[in-house]
């Protein structure tokens, strides 16, 4: 036997298919001695069973496919489209972001976890705000409590850039 198939014949000895009745094993031929002589069986991994690719459990346009944080986004949309609403014009000044968590305190004075920050413009950027998603998560114990929350800090939030009372940018604010 030349050197260069020595290898390739104990690899098909070492998969070849096991004896019956030993511990673990099955009686059907393995995937190795299925194949042709000569070639390495493909490794597959989710489709074991002849039964398909696994696809999306649920498709993309049900709700429920949408992650917490896309959600959370489309909450702080929804917030600030009420707010435009009110002003009778979009803000188009204002820059709105979500984040995870807010940056480390920096002092010793920082106890309270913000949950949303206003950044003025500077150097040609634009004004920003920013609304962190998990302190204001952690906050609401119900969705429509987070829903208000969300509502609540996004008007704080502009009320701030705008220079102005939140009354004003919602009626309710104090009620919430």
């Amino acid at each position: 036997m030349p050197d260069d198939q020595a290898p390739h014949a104990a690899h098909e000895r070492a998969d070849a298919a096991p004896t019956a009745g030993a511990p673990g094993t099955s009686a059907g031929p393995s995937p190795a001695t299925a194949t042709s002589p000569g070639r390495r069986p493909a490794r597959r991994r989710r489709d074991r069973r002849g039964r398909g690719l696994r696809g999306p459990l649920l498709p993309a346009a049900l709700p429920a496919s949408r992650t917490r944080s896309e959600r959370f986004d489309d909450l702080v949309l929804d917030a600030v489209e009420d707010v435009e609403q009110v002003l009778d014009a979009p803000l188009q000044e204002i820059e709105f972001a979500v984040e995870d968590v807010p940056p480390a305190p920096t002092g010793a004075d920082d106890d309270a976890v913000p949950l949303g920050r206003f950044s003025a413009a500077d150097r040609g950027r634009p004004a920003r705000v920013v609304v962190y998603r998990r302190p204001v998560e952690t906050r609401a114990s119900e969705a429509g409590d987070l829903e208000d929350l969300v509502h609540h800090v996004v008007v704080e939030q502009i009320a701030h850039a705008l220079g102005t009372e939140p009354e004003r940018l919602d009626p309710h604010y104090r009620d919430d």
